[in-house]
């Protein structure tokens, strides 16, 4: 059992470029199955994030190789689709450039102070995934079939929500990483 949470984030990972296949494949065609498919893996594979952490804290396998590996899953799943709705002309280029600039500083910067110590993902980070995974869930489903055009004013609602809570958490992020810094130095630790 003490694998079993990194090995379940390290398949999160190959999920990433099998939905974008699939996403792409189908192309502008919102009846295509391969965009439900695609809509699908994504989901499922956001879903397999609760269930690593879920085990690693039930079985007291929580490793710092974890708490680095799964905000990297996420990211990939996450960027995935961004770039995939940006491609299929379905999301705005800065949205998704703005995001990716966000998610990859902050990964950057937790190698970057790796050496000292290992910055686990905040509450706030928690939230900005959840956002972005009900955002990204509502784009890359094919909603226009049901809602109409609401589906498009829906998804806008919700990426712009995504898109705030991503920049504002990502400040968060390094002002609370700073503050840890100092503390650690003025312990000597």
């Amino acid at each position: 059992m003490k694998h079993v949470p990194n090995i379940i984030t390290i398949v999160r990972i190959f999920f990433a470029p099998v939905f974008i296949w699939m996403l792409l494949t189908a192309g502008d065609d919102v009846n295509s199955p391969l965009r439900w498919w695609g809509a699908g893996l994504f989901v499922f594979g956001m879903a397999t994030d609760g269930i690593d952490g879920y085990l690693a804290r039930k079985y007291n396998v929580v490793s710092d190789f974890g708490k680095l590996l799964d905000p990297i899953a996420d990211k990939v799943l996450t960027g995935g689709a961004l770039i995939t709705l940006s491609i299929l002309g379905e999301l705005p280029w800065w949205v998704t450039g703005l995001i990716l600039l966000r998610e990859i500083g902050i990964t950057v910067y937790r190698f970057a102070v790796l050496s000292d110590h290992v910055i686990p993902a905040s509450r706030g980070g928690k939230i900005k995934t959840i956002t972005q995974f009900v955002a990204i869930t509502c784009a890359l489903l094919p909603l226009q079939i049901f809602m109409g055009t609401a589906a498009d004013v829906l998804n806008t609602i919700l990426m712009s929500a995504a898109t705030i809570i991503t920049v504002w958490t990502g400040i968060d992020y390094l002002l609370d990483a700073r503050r840890q810094t100092k503390k650690l130095a003025s312990t000597g630790n």
